[in-house]
């Protein structure tokens, strides 16, 4: 059997298991090995392979970058940090349009740069932001969307996990990838919040109970300040309060990115002094020895699993280069003297695909070892491809029928909103959907974007 024919079982066996529900872990393990032992006759090659591999991951110092930025999140993740950046937000912004949604916007958009993770935003704001914009007369099933969509800017801000894995399987620089999403991830989270506005002022039949946007107002904040000094809500707290309580995470953040942009940590050692950083805010901000255990758990229960996927995802990127599957693809393609951006178009589409059956993960494991090289033999950036992925990958966040973001909040939702359906929450993130995809689009007509802050690194 030929080395291309072993390659090509291997894939469609991949593809079979995880649609059959097996972990992604142990398929990529098992096709690996499988492929290996095919190609070389002997299981003992296999296994080699899987002993090597796990013990060169388990030395390798670069690793160190994923469980500490994952417990550096976690420290944030239990503590308030949330809902002091969400009450910052709309104190600053309530008096606009749709200034609620816009603040769940920009949250999203903070908390990404300390978290990295899009399901663990959801899940947060999802318990703060819906009930405040449901006091302020905001449809909770578009106030449940807007919390969905604007989530998954925790795959594209940094410090991201897709960032990390994408670096690690495509053996680019994971600091360059963490400053190279910094503007992207800024020029989403304005996009959203420009999407939000327009509704606010064009469609707020949309966003806000019916009668509510055509009442005065003057008569609107009558009726919301008596609603809000009844229920107690976040305006209770004074400017000044808010402001002084998100300073220190604003300058972690600050300190962690501007760190690895400035030369003065490699990603590993701005991941240790932000968990740091973040082990000290979050008992300032109220996180107790229960949240410390909690996070600490969380963190080597993710990490632990990261490393297996990143194992596996190893062995399988081996067995492809053994085959010589990937330098056949490439051939092909090349020979197929196509325009390489309508290529990239076709691969991009495939990844759309993926996302309405596969989780972010799994697809990062599956295509970037494939697509990766047929990239850089096409002439383009791979941290800028690295970029384009994660784009198009995170869009299957919100993606039916899987959907992760989506279906995260509906858990995450306090009981008596059991009446906000999946259905019409898969509705309501369209328009975040259709924004993400004008993003994209941007973002490869534009490479510069991605680029010029990674210039002189």
């Amino acid at each position: 059997m030929s080395s291309l024919a072993v390659a090509l079982i291997v894939v469609v066996g991949l593809f079979v298991c995880v649609i059959a529900g097996v972990h992604i872990g142990f398929s990529l393990a098992l096709m690996s090995v499988l492929g290996i032992v095919l190609m070389s006759g002997n299981i003992d090659s296999g296994l080699y392979i899987l002993g090597t591999t796990s013990f060169e991951a388990l030395r390798s110092y670069s690793f160190a970058v994923i469980p500490l930025f994952m417990l550096m999140g976690a420290f944030m993740s239990n503590s308030n940090i949330a809902k002091d950046l969400f009450a910052f937000l709309e104190k600053i912004l309530k008096k606009i349009p749709g200034g609620l949604g816009v603040a769940t916007v920009l949250a999203n958009a903070v908390f990404a740069a300390i978290t990295g993770v899009a399901i663990a935003s959801a899940a947060i704001f999802a318990k703060i932001s819906v009930p405040e914009m449901e006091r302020h007369h905001y449809k909770p099933q578009w106030a449940a969307g807007c919390v969905a969509g604007s989530s998954t800017l925790g795959m594209l801000i940094p410090p991201s996990l897709m960032f990390i894995l994408y670096g690690m399987l495509a053996e680019v620089s994971i600091g360059k990838m963490f400053i190279a999403g910094i503007l992207p991830g800024i020029l989403l989270a304005v996009m959203f919040s420009v999407l939000v506005l327009g509704y606010a002022i064009f469609k707020p039949e949309k966003m806000f109970e019916a009668g509510y946007y055509k009442r005065s107002k003057k008569d609107i904040e009558n009726k919301l300040d008596e609603k809000i000094e009844a229920a107690g809500g976040i305006e209770e707290e004074s400017f000044a309060k808010v402001c002084i309580s998100v300073i220190p995470t604003i300058l972690l953040i600050i300190l962690v990115l501007g760190g690895i942009w400035g030369g003065f940590f490699t990603p590993t050692e701005a991941a240790g002094v932000g968990a740091l950083g973040a082990l000290i805010i979050g008992f300032l901000s109220g996180m107790n020895l229960s949240g410390l255990k909690n996070a600490l758990l969380e963190t080597a229960s993710s990490a632990s699993s990261i490393l297996f996927l990143l194992i596996a995802a190893t062995m399988y990127s081996r067995m492809l280069a053994m085959s010589g599957a990937v330098v056949w693809l490439s051939d092909v393609v090349m020979g197929l003297n196509a325009n390489r951006y309508l290529i990239l178009a076709l691969l991009m589409v495939v990844i759309i695909i993926l996302g309405c059956v596969l989780d972010s993960t799994s697809i990062m494991l599956i295509t970037v070892p494939m697509m990766a090289p047929l990239i850089a033999d096409m002439g383009f950036d791979l941290i800028w491809f690295g970029i384009v992925i994660v784009l198009f990958v995170h869009m299957g966040l919100i993606t039916p029928p899987f959907g992760m973001c989506v279906f995260s909040v509906k858990g995450a939702l306090p009981k008596k909103y059991e009446g906000v359906k999946v259905e019409g929450m898969f509705v309501a993130v369209i328009p975040f959907l259709i924004t993400m995809l004008i993003h994209a689009i941007i973002i490869v007509i534009f490479p510069f974007i991605s680029l010029v802050l990674t210039a002189g690194m």
